[in-house]
Parts: C-alpha cells; structure tokens; sequence
C-alpha cells in the first residue's frame, strides 16, 4: 500500500495494509519484521521459545486430535470467488458489535492462563487488543485480576468470558469485578465443565493450576480468599493447593443445565444494567434453538478449537448448520479453527457477523510478548485489508454465501494427529 495513495484519506478505516509495506521496507532501514506469521512457522517458533509444559498446554487438543483437523477441513471446502473491477479503494473492514464500533469483525478470543506464554500474562495482549480498536475477552481461567486486565485495555471494548463456579456468591463475586472495571458483555462458555483428555497434558502432569501457577485471577477475588480461609488454604504457603481449589470452583466434572441460565442471565442484567449476554460453545441446532428461546444476546458457534470433544462436529460446520436455523433471531458469532484472513471471510460468509481468534495471537505472545502479539494481529488485519482489496469486497456487510464455492460435507482428509 502506497502511504501516498490518495485512498487512505478517504478510507473509513486505518489502512491495515501499510503494514505489509512496512515489513517490505524495514531491511532498507537495517532491520527485518519481527518473525514469519505463516501459522504453520508460527507455531514452530513458539514452540521453540515456550517451556515444554507452555507448548503442550497450548497445543494439546482432545484425544486424536480429529476435531482439530476437522476444523481445518472445513475451512478447505469452502473457495472464496474473486469479483473484479469493483471499487475497493473505499473498502471498509469496521463492523460492530455489543454496540461498539470496531476495526474488523474480528476479536480476541478468551484463553486462560496467559502467564505459561508470556510473565506479562493477559496485560499485553489487553494492551494490544484496544491499539487495534478489536474487542478483547479475558477468560475466568485468566492469570492476571480483572482488574488490571481492564486497567491495561484502558478504554477498549472487552467481555469477560464465564466459567460458572458451582458458588453462587462467588458467580456474583467475579460479574461484579467484571462490570465495575469496564467488562461490558458477559459471555457463558458451555463446553468445559471439564477439560477434555489431552494425552500430552496428562502424560506430563501438565496442570499449571495443580502446581501454584496462573490463578491469580481467582486469588484476586474477595468471595475466593473467604473460601480459603474457610478451607485453612494459605495461598502464599500452599500455592498448589490454592490454585486446585480456585480451578476446581469452576471446571472439574460438575455440569450445569439450561435451568441454571435464567439465573446467570437475570443476575448478570441486574449487575450491568442490562448489558448483552451470550453462550460460547454451541453446535447443536436444537441448542441454539433454546438459547434463542431464553432471549440470549449473541451465540458463539465454537468447539473449543477440537481442545474438548474429539472426533466432534467441525465448527464451521455447525455454524451453517446453526445460521439456517437461528441466523435471524439472535447475533451469531464463531470461533475455532482460524488461521487467517480467508478463513475469516468465509466464516463470515456462511453467516457469523463476527470471528474471535486464539492460538494466532497466543504464538506471538508465546514469541516476543507484546510486540509479538502485536505484530501476529496488524499481519492478521493486513491480510484482511488486502483480501477485501484484490478479492473485491467492499465492505464486511457484503460478505455472505454468493462469495463461496463450497464442496460437500466431508471429513476423508483427517490424517494421523498434525498431518493435515
């Protein structure tokens, strides 16, 4: 992108694509980009840099890793048609969401303990995410407080995603946190009552919580300590012990039911205001269906990125499935699989108006922090810029299925485990 082309000063959003020509043109000032955000050469290079425990933890997926490898096939299916000759010179990537206006439809996926990947934890990636103007969604199983997660993303849109503990009062506890430091939509994950086997992790004795690390959020909390007290826990004696009860208040074998969510919405409304409720992990058509009929907000089609049930249903999959079904009752968001800004696109074509992205920007904290991430979400924005340009989208509201040739469902690429 030519910083001198007149476009930009007619533009409605920031010219992502400069980035890329900043990348070309640093070696004539003595240096080079910060490292390949190829997702393939990007998880190799985290893998170099983070401990043997920080590399199984974020790559580990559910048993044989088919859902994983689903989600990548998916997205091969489906082939964006180019339209030409149309002008793109005003293309626009902002969308909305929850109300706020943001850059791309394209946002920060909630992932917990951030510490494994970077001492810093969730702050950079908060930092970074308001930068961009892309919501941020900070996890329960963050490792960092609320508060000073909200602190760092300053005035940035961001949710506060939920794993409901089974103590109500302190369900209440962490809401509150969340709205009063500026966390202005609740987002209820459905599909981690608890972790799915992932043989690394288990051959590894791979826990950060069972071994003192990344619970500070839940140490944080007023409610928590007064568990621990109760408990005789002393979280600065006993790390161990004190990380395994705040995890175990929240994931570890225990389900909730649909009859729990009128509570969990009436009280998160009373709390906020009134501000927007949504259920992350929905791939069911009859389950989006109740989650409609409850009056939900927003539905995040996602399998937790194959990291919960193996051998499950592609979520690009399910989001088709879920669009035809409940498309125009309710805001339809999607998760899992996402490597770049074709993938994107196409998720937005097959009707999600917004997609969150994890492991991507999880290499780059895992690579150079701050900067890292940084670096792997404006490549993941000038990508999309340039996309829109030479593939002749406009605008984020134009996208839908006319953009695709799509193949039958199918799954007879799944190879042995990282093959595909």
């Amino acid at each position: 992108m030519d910083i001198n082309n007149p476009n930009r000063k007619i533009r409605n959003t920031p010219e992502w694509a400069e980035y890329q020509r900043s990348n070309f043109w640093c070696s004539n000032d003595g240096v080079v980009p910060p490292f390949n955000t190829d997702p393939g050469k990007l998880e190799e290079r985290a893998k170099e840099r983070l401990s043997e425990g920080g590399w199984y933890y974020a790559s580990s997926n559910a048993g044989t890793s088919s859902t994983h490898l689903a989600n990548r096939q998916a997205f091969h299916r489906h082939r964006i048609i180019p339209r030409m000759l149309r002008d793109t010179n005003q293309r626009d990537t902002k969308t909305s969401i929850f109300g706020h206006k943001v850059s791309a439809p394209v946002g920060f996926a909630p992932i917990g303990i951030n510490k494994i990947y970077n001492p810093a934890g969730e702050l950079p990636v908060a930092k970074v995410a308001k930068e961009l103007n892309l919501p941020y969604c900070l996890s329960t199983a963050g490792s960092q407080p609320i508060e000073d997660v909200g602190a760092a993303n300053g005035q940035g849109p961001r949710f506060f995603q939920l794993y409901m503990p089974h103590d109500d009062e302190l369900t209440v506890s962490l809401l509150t946190r969340a709205y009063e430091s500026g966390f202005t939509a609740c987002i209820l994950t459905l599909d981690t009552w608890q972790l799915g086997w992932r043989h690394d992790d288990v051959a590894n004795s791979n826990y950060a919580f069972y071994h003192g690390l990344g619970a500070d959020l839940g140490l944080s909390d007023p409610v928590f300590k007064k568990r621990l007290a109760e408990d005789g826990i002393d979280p600065v004696t006993m790390p161990n012990e004190a990380g395994a009860k705040w995890i175990d208040n929240v994931w570890h074998g225990r389900a909730h039911t649909w009859e729990k969510i009128p509570w969990l919405m009436e009280t998160w409304s009373k709390i906020s205001g009134g501000k927007p409720f949504a259920l992350k992990g929905i791939q069911h058509v009859a389950d989006a269906r109740k989650a409609v009929e409850l009056g939900v907000d927003g539905i995040v089609v996602s399998n937790h990125a194959g990291r919960q049930v193996d051998g499950a249903i592609a979520s690009l999959d399910a989001l088709e499935n879920i669009v035809q079904a409940v498309g125009d009752k309710t805001y339809i968001m999607y998760d899992s699989g996402v490597r770049g800004a074709a993938d994107i696109v196409k998720a937005l074509a097959l009707g999600a108006k917004f997609v969150f992205v994890g492991r991507l920007w999880v290499w780059g904290l895992s690579i150079m922090g701050e900067h890292g991430v940084r670096h792997v979400m404006k490549s993941l924005l000038a990508d999309l810029d340039i996309l829109f340009n030479v593939a002749g989208i406009q605008s984020v509201d134009q996208i839908d299925k006319d953009w695709l040739e799509s193949n039958p469902k199918a799954y007879s690429l799944i190879q042995e485990r990282g093959k595909l």
